[in-house]
C-alpha cells in the first residue's frame, strides 16, 4: 500500500508543477498587462503636449517674423520725408503753393459691350427670353 500512497503523492506533486509552471507566465502577462494600462494615459498625454509645444513654438516664430516686418514697417513710417512721399501718392495731397495735375484716360481705353452675332439679328422689341434662348444656343455651338 505504501506505493499506491507515493505514485498518488507524485501525481499530484507534478500536477501541481504543472499548475505553477502554467501560473508564472500568466501573472507575468496580468502584470505587464496592468502595467501597460497604468502607463499608456501618461504616455500619450506626453506626446499630446509635446505635439501642442511644438505647434506653439512654430507659432511664436511666425509671430515673431510678423512683429519684425511690423517694426521695420514703423520704422520706415518714421521718417517724415516718406509720410510725405506716401501722402502724395496715396491721399494726392500736396505742398501749399504747388499745383496737382491728374490725366485720367490716358492708356485706358473703354470697351464697347460685346454683343453676340444672334443677338444683333433679333429685332429691337423682341422679349429677353428670346435673346436667352438665342445667347445659350449660340454658346452651345
Amino acid at each position: 500500500m505504501r506505493r499506491r500512497r507515493r505514485s498518488y503523492s507524485s501525481n499530484r506533486r507534478s500536477s501541481s508543477r504543472r499548475t505553477r509552471g502554467n501560473a508564472r507566465p500568466l501573472a507575468l502577462i496580468a502584470i505587464i498587462f496592468i502595467f501597460t494600462l497604468t502607463l499608456a494615459p501618461p504616455i500619450k498625454n506626453y506626446f499630446t503636449q509635446r505635439a501642442q509645444i511644438s505647434a506653439l513654438k512654430s507659432q511664436v516664430a511666425t509671430d515673431r517674423t510678423a512683429l519684425e516686418k511690423a517694426r521695420a514697417e514703423l520704422s520706415t513710417w518714421q521718417d517724415p520725408n516718406y509720410v510725405k512721399s506716401q501722402a502724395r501718392e496715396r491721399l494726392h495731397f500736396v505742398m501749399p503753393g504747388e499745383r496737382q495735375y491728374i490725366v485720367t484716360g490716358s492708356e485706358i481705353t473703354q470697351a464697347e459691350p460685346q454683343t453676340t452675332q444672334v443677338a444683333k439679328q433679333l429685332p429691337e422689341g423682341a422679349p429677353w427670353y428670346t435673346k436667352l434662348i438665342a445667347s445659350v444656343t449660340e454658346s452651345g455651338l
